[in-house]
């Protein structure tokens, strides 16, 4: 990747309880062209960090000390209500289908990844990128297990197949162009799919990424 295109991504600050982790995504970021403004242990810190250097993206462990159970999670709370335009990427070692419920309800310039894909660089480098330019990401393995999960009354059981397809790769934040070459078909072939889509779920139509995600957030709410 080339360095002038590196330089400026954005400036961001780092909480995680993992020492070993916290510095090796504080590594991968800086090598990416990120500034890392401050690290983290714990939510207090966290939030104290936020408030003095005024990043531009906060990365979280969704559970730190001291009871590791949802103390990141209420910090990007707490960081939305008082800070709306930051980024927030929730990092979580498993699959919790409420807490992304209800951090991606929360609006745009949000994500919600797996750990375990921190260590996919290009992609994860891209997730960053797509949350400061406005966009929400939801991880792949959450949405294929709730497209696996059937259930009466489930609003995405009128979508085809190939439909589902296209909605596991919106939520990861992918453009049409992206999901067209995954797929490969056709960009105009993924744009019929994807107003299928959002009239299905009585979504209206429109070229936001937050509303894209909306149609993942419908399927979360069905559970």
């Amino acid at each position: 990747m080339d360095e002038k295109q590196q330089a400026g991504r954005g400036r961001l600050v780092l909480a995680d309880d993992d020492i070993l982790l916290r510095e090796g995504i504080a590594s991968l970021c800086q090598r990416a062209g990120f500034e890392v403004a401050g690290q983290a242990g714990d939510a207090g810190r966290l939030l104290t960090l936020v408030r003095e250097q005024r990043p531009d993206l906060a990365i979280i462990d969704i559970r730190m000390p001291p009871t590791h159970t949802s103390e990141g999670l209420d910090a990007a709370r707490t960081i939305r209500e008082r800070h709306p335009q930051l980024g927030i990427l929730v990092l979580s070692a498993f699959v919790e289908v409420e807490d992304a419920l209800e951090l991606l309800a929360g609006g745009r310039r949000v994500g919600y990844l797996l750990k375990s894909r921190v260590t996919d660089v290009e992609e994860f480098i891209e997730t960053l990128d797509r949350i400061l330019k406005g966009g929400s990401v939801v991880d792949p393995s959450l949405v294929h297990e709730l497209v696996a999960s059937h259930r009466r009354g489930d609003p995405l059981a009128d979508l085809s197949a190939r439909e589902r397809e296209v909605l596991a790769l919106m939520a990861e934040g992918r453009s049409n162009a992206g999901i067209a070459r995954r797929l490969w078909v056709t960009e105009g072939t993924v744009e019929k799919h994807v107003r299928s889509i959002m009239g299905k779920l009585k979504l209206p139509e429109d070229t936001d990424d937050h509303r894209r995600v909306l149609a993942v957030v419908t399927f979360l709410e069905a559970r």
